[in-house]
């Protein structure tokens, strides 16, 4: 069966929850979910999201928001969208949310947006292909998307390689499925842009670990930079056999997923040289940054370690989300909640500029080319506006 197929089974299975509206806020408390992958192919990420929104959620308990203290939930969704539909119908139903906040993976959240949203459920930054959530809700009023978009962040990132490295054939290594497709839809826009046409594709699916015959096939086309369209593992696979072939001359620029700095831990020296599109900053404990410096030291202090991207993200979200609620007054309802935060910028630690809400939105969406050095991903083109 299908990834797309299973979605919309999964998304018709929860459609029965659609006419239950439980507004999870009472006089004292707002109740909050969340689904993310705590034990699938993602999970070794997960406690830093976790923790991260918990933090700022116990922040902003601390003074209450009009009166009322935060309560958050979290479920598993293993990166299934069978196991997202069962969450959120606990969500909904059992725990009645006000509203679902960070929620992972594009599959969970395409099963699962629209019945939330259709319930008068609040469904903010949800960890996904903004582009096909969006459009799966139906562009609910409910629905927030804080991810820049895969297609456009790529178009721009390969138009400045095109004119920068003047690279005249360009590859594709790409997931099979939603994914790959708005990567491959943001290469096409930046190579009709530049009058030029692929010199190759390659796909591979979900799970899959050896990228040998992808980067083979680019090889013999003779291409002289590979977007790669991959998230951690896939993207330290890829790099891992370029360096097997030896082949030096190639470039190979990972789309805005694969700009992590996981990537550039766990790849070790496979992936030095790597260049990537960043759609957000990357902090680390050794950054001058005071607001940085303040994340890092409250994260390590209450669970013990330090904070990664991810963590850093779901913080800054939760933020976003945070303000949102306060903005709404006491009188909250979903319907408050969206009207309040058409007028609720964000910026912070983790943002390259002030973000505003477009069509529900983020907005600008930035690309910044990055590449890894000495073990990091430093700077090497500033922000660049994405074209939508």
């Amino acid at each position: 069966m299908t990834v797309q197929r299973r979605i919309v089974i999964a998304a018709a299975a929860l459609a029965w929850a659609s006419t239950v509206h439980a507004a999870g806020v009472s006089d004292t408390e707002i109740v909050l979910g969340s689904h993310i992958d705590l034990s699938g192919p993602a999970a070794a990420g997960m406690p830093m999201l976790r923790n991260a929104m918990q933090l700022r959620i116990d922040e902003a308990n601390a003074a209450g928001i009009h009166g009322r203290k935060i309560r958050l939930i979290v479920e598993d969704n293993g990166s299934q969208p069978q196991m997202a539909v069962r969450a959120v119908q606990k969500l909904i139903k059992s725990d009645g949310v006000f509203a679902i906040v960070n929620s992972f993976g594009s599959g969970p959240n395409a099963a699962t947006a629209k019945a939330a949203t259709d319930a008068g459920v609040v469904v903010f930054a949800p960890w996904a292909a903004s582009a096909i959530i969006q459009k799966v809700s139906n562009s609910s009023p409910l629905m927030f998307t804080t991810v820049p978009n895969y297609d456009s962040t790529t178009a721009t990132g390969l138009s400045w390689a095109i004119r920068t490295w003047k690279s005249q054939r360009v590859g594709v290594i790409y997931q099979e499925g939603p994914f790959g497709d708005l990567i491959r839809g943001g290469v096409n826009s930046a190579m009709k842009a530049a009058n030029m046409t692929v010199a190759s594709e390659a796909a591979y699916k979900v799970g899959d670990i050896d990228f040998s015959s992808q980067v083979a096939k680019m090889k013999a086309a003779n291409v002289d930079l590979i977007i790669a369209g991959t998230v951690v593992r896939e993207t330290v696979g890829v790099m891992a056999e370029v360096k097997k072939l030896n082949w030096n001359e190639v470039k190979v620029l990972t789309a805005v997923p694969g700009r992590s700095s996981i990537v550039a831990r766990l790849g070790k020296d496979a992936v030095e040289g790597l260049y990537g599109m960043g759609g957000w900053k990357l902090n680390d404990a050794d950054s001058k940054d005071a607001e940085t410096q303040k994340f890092f030291t409250a994260y390590k202090a209450k669970f013990g370690q330090d904070p990664d991207e991810n963590a850093a993200n779901a913080y800054s979200y939760t933020s976003w989300f945070i303000a949102g609620l306060q903005a709404a007054g006491r009188n909250l309802t979903a319907e408050s909640f969206a009207k309040a935060m058409q007028g609720v910028a964000h910026q912070d630690f983790t943002t390259y500029a002030r973000q505003t809400l477009q069509a529900n939105h983020l907005a600008p969406e930035l690309v910044s080319i990055d590449q890894v050095k000495g073990g990091k991903w430093v700077q090497v083109a500033a922000p660049m506006g994405a074209s939508r």
